[in-house]
């Protein structure tokens, strides 16, 4: 039987700002030292805050 992949994407289930502030925090500790989660986390962020803001105005 073969495995069956699904698109995940973390800026779309960062919704509020507890949800950002939770992401990042678990990115810093899960970080392995050269802050590649970290900068990953700060685009997704950045694009869930554009997102959201798109579908405000």
């Amino acid at each position: 039987m073969a495995e069956k992949f699904t698109r995940w994407d973390a800026s779309d289930h960062l919704k509020t700002e507890e949800d950002i502030t939770a992401y990042i925090e678990d990115c810093l500790d899960d970080d392995p030292g050269d802050g590649s989660l970290v900068r990953a986390a700060l685009g997704d962020i950045a694009k869930a805050r554009n997102l959201r803001k798109a579908n405000e105005g």
